[in-house]
């Protein structure tokens, strides 16, 4: 697996090519944004029918994830269901794989503004939780130092051979490290909104992810 190996708050992390973010010296891999769900609470509200498929596609990218790395931590870092009814609804098949998953390692379930972390699962759950030098939360705060957090499901957009290419990314700077949303049907904000970009120093940097992470120079 191509990864971006990248030193942040003095530890060496890697971006994985689905958005997850991988700590090697802590054997610890932590997704943000999973959105479970979205497709039954959209139909459930009368939205855009999509198809019923978004939680299977994104529990086999976790997956995959957890036997590339054999995380021995997991944090799912917010919003892991679309809401509170999602989580309910979930499948007894869908369910059932999430404990597979959590077989054997320490589970971290971080509240979201979308839903406060599904209780009735395995697991800790928590508003934020610190390891070593960082701190993991849903939302970014101002002025805190070695935080990661989700929330904004950020993207990032470049030009190359003449077209545009528009990937989630990971951002950050000497403070903070946004992940991008891990979930099927998430959609994104681009770098270069003002509600990123002002939460963002001068010497920001974004990592697309894709079959090839690569980190380059935050767009603005």
């Amino acid at each position: 697996m191509n990864v971006c190996r990248f030193s942040f708050a003095g530890q060496q992390l890697d971006a994985l090519p689905s958005g997850a973010l991988w700590w090697p010296a802590r054997r610890l891999l932590c997704v943000s944004d999973l959105h479970l769900g979205k497709s039954e609470r959209m139909a459930r509200r009368g939205g855009a029918t999509l198809p019923p498929y978004d939680s299977r596609e994104t529990l086999d990218r976790l997956a995959r994830d957890l036997e590339y790395t054999s995380a021995e931590t997991v944090i799912c870092l917010g919003d892991s269901f679309d809401d509170l009814e999602a989580a309910r609804a979930l499948p007894d098949a869908e369910g059932l794989r999430i404990a597979a998953l959590q077989a054997g390692r320490q589970w971290i379930w971080i509240e979201g503004n979308h839903d406060p972390g599904p209780i009735e699962m395995g697991g800790s759950h928590l508003v934020e939780w610190q390891c070593g030098p960082l701190v993991f939360r849903h939302i970014a705060q101002d002025r805190r130092q070695g935080e990661v957090s989700g929330h904004f499901h950020p993207k990032a957009q470049i030009r190359t051979k003449g077209r545009h290419i528009s990937r989630p990314a990971f951002l950050l700077d000497r403070n903070r490290l946004i992940l991008p949303a891990y979930g099927a049907y998430t959609g994104g904000l681009r770098s270069s909104d003002r509600a990123l970009s002002d939460l963002l120093g001068a010497d920001a940097m974004a990592i697309l992810t894709g079959p090839h992470p690569r980190m380059i120079p935050m767009p603005r």
